[in-house]
């Protein structure tokens, strides 16, 4: 844990930095004197933990955690005892030490910090996998959404369903299992948006479901009833795509 100790005295300080060089998983990053150079140092640095003295000349501890936006957890050390109801009604402070502190009082202090940090870790590792667990269902809910302009309406055509696409002229003829689409669009157009995992282009006119596949000769490929036509340039792509089925 990176921590960091503020306290006027210095006396205090160099007693928390000896306590603290006892425990492995503690490192003091910094110390202050007061609490405003803290707050600057707060401003643009993070840490885990801060020792805080309450009594300290014009800017007190507990003024001092009240300017903190995201505050890390604090353990507070003083001599005065009356501040401790106060101190705990925010939930990032961890514990209240009375000086002088004891090394087994300040151990279970820290055991305590370390388990809070823990936790709260722990709980932000959980959401971020549930946010990015959401993220990804609701992706995969819509990756099969296609959505085409007919008559000023968007259509909504499920991927898969697609047997081919055809163009003609100006407007594509989208044929699916049970229903027939014509939209004005170029084919190059609609072959960006159709994944490749699914589709190819056989022709310069035509772009097929390879699944949708039932038959294949030299020339063409047959799709449920419809025969389509598979030019010489493309027939290479097509064999290869075969080969993955």
């Amino acid at each position: 844990m990176d921590c960091i100790v503020i306290d006027d005295e210095k006396m205090a300080r160099v007693i928390i930095k000896t306590l603290c060089n006892e425990i492995n998983d503690i490192t003091i990053i910094k110390e202050f004197s007061n609490s405003m150079e803290a707050f600057k140092f707060l401003h643009s640095n993070k840490v885990d933990l801060i020792f805080l003295d309450i009594h300290m000349p014009g800017f007190t501890g507990l003024d001092f955690i009240k300017t903190l936006k995201n505050p890390p957890k604090v353990i507070f050390t003083t001599t005065d005892s009356k501040f401790a109801i106060e101190a705990f009604e925010y939930s990032f402070i961890v514990d209240y030490l009375l000086k002088p502190v004891s090394s087994e009082r300040f151990e279970k202090a820290i055991e305590k910090a370390r388990k809070l940090i823990y936790l709260e870790n722990l709980e932000s590792k959980e959401n971020l996998e549930t946010s990015n667990n959401t993220q990804k269902q609701v992706e995969e809910e819509h990756k099969n959404d296609f959505y085409v302009n007919i008559d000023r309406r968007l259509v909504k055509i499920d991927l898969p369903t697609i047997c081919f696409v055809q163009a003609k002229g100006d407007y594509i003829y989208v044929k699916t299992d049970d229903s027939e689409y014509e939209v004005h669009a170029s084919l190059k157009k609609i072959e960006q948006k159709l994944p490749t995992s699914l589709f190819l282009k056989v022709h310069r006119s035509y772009i097929i479901n390879v699944k949708k596949i039932i038959d294949i000769e030299d020339n063409s490929v047959l799709i449920n009833r419809d025969v389509i036509p598979v030019s010489r340039s493309n027939r290479p792509d097509l064999m290869k795509r075969l080969d993955l089925l």
